[in-house]
């Protein structure tokens, strides 16, 4: 098995990057400070045009490696589109053949898939209580797949933003929100046995993958900055302690990238393995890119603690990811069951 980038995927990295750096989104955060983000309308645009919300449909033939680049580069320019997301929810809407597919693929409709409770069922009815699972930027999607276990099987259940609940999180590069759930839920639909289960682990994947982004550019920024801050007459950096810090925060993005990485391929290629690649894959990256952040702020010392750098934006992006989609424990938890 090459677990190795493509050539095409190097492409689709650069080309997204690039896209990326053009529409700055840390700059549209910094433009309104007092106001939470918005969906960029040029991102959903540019999405779509490029085929990257049908990415993992048949007609697209993309794989979790493929949307893992892109999960990626999002991460590490703190854009506020949810990409993995929705091309989960697009690619839903059109293995199940349900009609609002198109409409997603085009980007006419944006469609979210979210996990949802432990639902019941009354006669033909399916009976939702309680509340989803966190949604990113869900003030600004159209609709809602939502995916959970009944009495004897797993459902899909499409729900508009009726019941949304805006959370309030460190994380000021995204808004966040989860459904409030309360009855019958029409229309509905049985899930394939193991759907549920892949769908869980690539939004936990996805998660983890965009700290490694942002971990990633803090990396950049601390080795950048510790070459240029003097102290006593030389650059911080030719101090021993940050070199090791330095060398630390590095190991731990390539690790974090490599374990990632190889459970993308495990959800594409090895399904029964799955959820253990995925767990240890988490369960290791969000620990280790939070203690990238940590020290990124460490390094860079007064200055890191200021509003103005865009360190903090960054930081809070990863502790939020930390929690989300399954704890550092939640995932330990798996690895130990399997």
């Amino acid at each position: 098995m090459d677990f190795g980038t493509t050539a095409e995927q190097d492409e689709l990295r650069d080309a997204e990057k690039g896209w990326l750096t053009r529409h700055d989104p840390i700059a549209r955060v910094r433009e309104k400070p007092d106001t939470a983000v918005e969906l960029d309308t040029a991102a959903v645009t540019h999405a779509a045009d490029s085929g990257l919300l049908a990415l993992l449909t048949a007609d697209m033939g993309g794989s979790h490696t493929d949307l893992a680049v892109l999960s990626e580069a999002h991460g590490y320019a703190a854009s506020a589109l949810p990409l993995a997301d929705l091309a989960l929810g697009t690619w839903l809407l059109s293995s199940l053949g349900l009609p609002e597919a198109a409409d997603a693929e085009s980007g006419q409709l944006l469609v979210s898939v979210v996990q949802g409770p432990v639902a019941s069922l009354a006669g033909h009815q399916l009976v939702l209580t309680g509340e989803s699972g966190p949604i990113p930027m869900a003030s600004d999607i159209d609709r809602f797949i939502v995916v959970g276990e009944y009495p004897g099987g797993q459902y899909a259940a499409v729900r508009d933003r009726s019941g949304l609940r805006q959370l309030a999180t460190l994380d000021l590069t995204r808004t966040w929100g989860r459904l409030q759930l309360d009855g019958a839920a029409q229309p509905w639909m049985p899930l394939p046995v193991g759907m549920l289960g892949h769908l869980g682990d690539a939004l936990a994947l996805h998660r983890a993958v965009d700290s490694v982004g942002a971990a990633a550019r803090l990396l950049e920024m601390t080795v950048t900055y510790a070459g240029q801050r003097e102290q006593f007459g030389v650059p911080i950096g030719s101090f021993q302690a940050v070199k090791h810090h330095c060398a630390n925060m590095a190991l731990k993005v390539e690790a974090s990238r490599a374990v990632c990485w190889s459970a993308a391929l495990a959800l594409g290629n090895a399904p029964d393995a799955s959820e253990q690649a995925v767990a240890a894959a988490c369960a290791y990256a969000k620990a280790a890119t939070s203690e990238v952040a940590s020290t990124a702020l460490q390094v860079h010392g007064g200055i890191g603690f200021t509003w103005e750098h865009d360190l903090h934006l960054l930081l809070r992006r990863i502790k939020v990811n930390e929690a989300f989609n399954g704890s550092v424990a939640v995932h330990r938890r798996t690895l130990v069951r399997s």
